[in-house]
């Protein structure tokens, strides 16, 4: 149903946004390293959660926008091309913040964990962004079943966002500690992340006169 080249777009885009810092990554590394790994993957889980709350919610209305306002789909490539510039200029500008910053938080109950979890993803505007601006750049109408394609890019997406958690959650603390001790290589972090969602940026923003004038 999507291209392999959609679903590579789609896995390095969300491989950039989820080593980019934003509000996820943050409670997600904070739990673990403020509670422990068992604490962060708990809440992990609550975070997936969120994104299938959005990848139906969004999908469900992909088809009908596409098909009834078509000028939307361009103004979504646009939107999505400008987001993705701003996440790394985030990343790239001077005083940026690194992903492992430790916070100071009391013990919380695992269900406590997972509704946080939820509820941090579901008011995450990163979050938001990423299933009604960029997950379209890599849906083709022309291929038809464009609500099967978002459901498809939906489960790459969050495939490589869990994984990518996951392995960070379980070396949160690790990787604080060794981040603290070379300020150079947090900053070498962050350049790389701004640098390769600054390249995705470019390429898709050049994509939308082509719509516009298609």
């Amino acid at each position: 149903m999507i291209s392999s080249a959609a679903a590579g777009g789609m896995a390095l885009v969300e491989l950039g946004m989820a080593l980019t810092p934003g509000p996820n990554m943050v409670y997600l590394v904070s739990r673990s390293v403020s509670q422990d790994r068992v604490a962060g993957l708990v809440s992990l889980v609550g975070t997936a959660a969120g994104f299938l709350v959005y990848m139906t919610l969004a999908n469900v209305g992909l088809a009908v926008v596409f098909v009834a306002v078509p000028w939307l789909y361009i103004g979504f490539k646009a939107v999505g091309a400008a987001y993705l510039a701003f996440l790394a200029w985030q990343a790239l500008r001077q005083g940026g913040r690194g992903l492992f910053e430790p916070r100071s938080l009391q013990r919380d109950s695992h269900w406590r964990l997972l509704r946080m979890g939820l509820i941090t993803n579901l008011l995450n505007p990163k979050v938001a962004i990423l299933y009604l601006a960029l997950i379209p750049q890599f849906i083709d109408p022309a291929r038809g079943h464009t609500t099967a394609q978002g459901f498809t890019l939906g489960a790459v997406q969050i495939a490589v966002g869990l994984t990518v958690n996951a392995l960070i959650v379980l070396a949160a603390g690790s990787i604080a500690s060794l981040l603290k001790s070379r300020p150079a290589w947090a900053k070498w972090q962050r350049w790389t992340t701004g640098s390769l969602l600054g390249v995705v940026a470019i390429a898709l923003a050049r994509e939308v006169p082509a719509r516009a004038r298609a």
